[in-house]
């Protein structure tokens, strides 16, 4: 107070760690002098301290602790009471404890962020080492070596990504006899119609067969173009602009001339996507074709209902052999497998699981075939079984549809290795062929 003229100081939490509880030494006394200058202020008028006493109470009040240390450890200013010792004590060995708490901290970070480096190293040499006898010994004897016992322990463990490509090629084949030349035409034709799409279109609806027809394959060639700015969209490299738009664009086109009796179905992009990432342009096309012409591929895209019922039965004798429990309060709260595993199959499981994963995923899946797509479903019902037990029928519906982002590699190859898919002495394509 300084002439009589009422000043407010807010104290925060800081100012009071430093300053510590006022000692209530000679505030009666101020209290009685504030009162009497108070009163006198209102009879007599304002009564405005001089400049200098109030920059003097100002550079005294206001200041800003320049560190954690000076709002600790500093003394009081000068016109408040003096800190205990006992107070100043235990401030000090409050700091202390901060910055000991502090340093465990950065040591344990370091510790974490040393371990990730260690086991990234790992990893990179162990992909390495793999890379090179796949190189070296398996891909010149293909024939002779991918069946063998430790090939196919290898093949679990994941292929290297420097050879991903050429494995999946040599696992999937070319029973369609599909050459680059094809690939050629088929794009050529492609983008002939892409040119004459709105200048062949009908100015009215037609109603004969033809039109239909027409009308169909256009739909299916624009569904391209909106389907390709959905895939992958975290990766920016599919939408237009991006490198590998065209590309996609392309792969699709030329798949949709190739089997006009398919068309293009959504869910094909991230297929074809995931096969551009790993091989050339011809390379993907004719591995893109020969996937999709497989029996359980096939049976999906051309939405034939009495095979996909089929393959769900079949689904459903090894989920109750595997998991009794889940599979019990999935049918009570009549959740059926076509509710996640449709998405799941439609895309051989690239949109639905992280990428990396995904493609691990595959490349088992070109080893076992369409078995191991379900398997990796019972897989996941597997790892996530206690969550899933505690859930509803809406609950469960949108995990299953939306699987968290990040799921480790190795737990859920565990979980998979875990399934069993035998069921009374039948395998899968045994119950499949039994359950049509």
């Amino acid at each position: 107070i300084a002439g009589c003229h009422q000043t407010h100081t807010v104290l925060d939490r800081n100012t009071l760690i430093r300053w510590g509880p006022l000692r209530p030494r000679g505030a009666t006394i101020k209290l009685k002098a504030w009162r009497e200058c108070e009163t006198k202020s209102s009879r007599d008028g304002p009564s405005l301290s001089p400049p200098s006493a109030r920059q003097s109470v100002r550079r005294n009040l206001d200041f800003e602790p320049l560190s954690t240390t000076a709002l600790i450890l500093e003394d009081r200013p000068s016109n408040l009471p003096a800190k205990p010792a006992e107070e100043a004590q235990k401030h000090r060995q409050q700091y202390e404890e901060m910055v000991a708490q502090a340093k465990k901290r950065e040591l344990k970070e370091a510790q974490k962020r040393r371990k990730q480096l260690e086991d990234r190293c790992k990893l990179e040499e162990r992909i390495g080492s793999a890379a090179q006898t796949w190189n070296q010994e398996i891909l010149p004897n293909w024939s002779t070596t991918c069946t063998t016992r430790w090939v196919r322990d290898l093949w679990w463990q994941g292929v290297p990504p420097s050879v991903r490509g050429k494995v999946w090629s040599l696992a999937v084949g070319n029973e369609l006899n599909i050459t680059h030349e094809l690939y050629d035409i088929c794009l050529a034709r492609a983008r002939e119609k892409w040119k004459t799409m709105p200048s062949a279109a009908p100015a009215e609806p037609e109603t004969d067969d033809a039109g239909s027809s027409l009308a169909d394959r256009e739909a299916s060639l624009e569904l391209i173009k909106l389907d390709i700015s959905r895939t992958f969209p975290h990766l920016c490299i599919f939408q237009q602009g991006g490198p590998y738009y065209d590309v996609l664009h392309s792969i699709l086109g030329a798949y949709t001339c190739y089997r006009p009796d398919v068309g293009y179905v959504q869910g094909m992009s991230f297929i074809a996507a995931v096969l551009i990432l790993n091989m050339d342009t011809a390379d993907a096309f004719i591995a893109f074709a020969n996937l999709l012409n497989k029996p359980c591929q096939m049976a999906f895209f051309r939405v034939d209902h009495s095979l996909m019922l089929t393959y769900f039965a079949a689904f459903e004798v090894f989920f109750e052999e595997n998991l009794p429990k889940l599979f019990a309060h999935f049918k009570e709260n009549k959740l059926t497998p076509d509710i996640y595993l449709i998405d799941w199959i439609f895309t051989l499981y690239s949109k639905s699981l992280p990428l990396d994963l995904a493609c691990r995923v595959w490349d088992v899946f070109c080893r076992d075939g369409d078995e191991f797509l379900f398997r990796v479903a019972l897989g996941i019902l597997r790892m996530y079984e206690d969550v899933l037990t505690r859930m509803d029928f809406i609950h469960n519906a949108q995990f299953l549809t939306r699987l968290p982002d990040l799921i480790p590699s190795d737990q859920l190859f565990s979980h998979i290795h875990a399934v069993h898919m035998t069921s009374r002495n039948r395998k899968w394509a045994q119950v499949s062929w039994w359950a049509r």
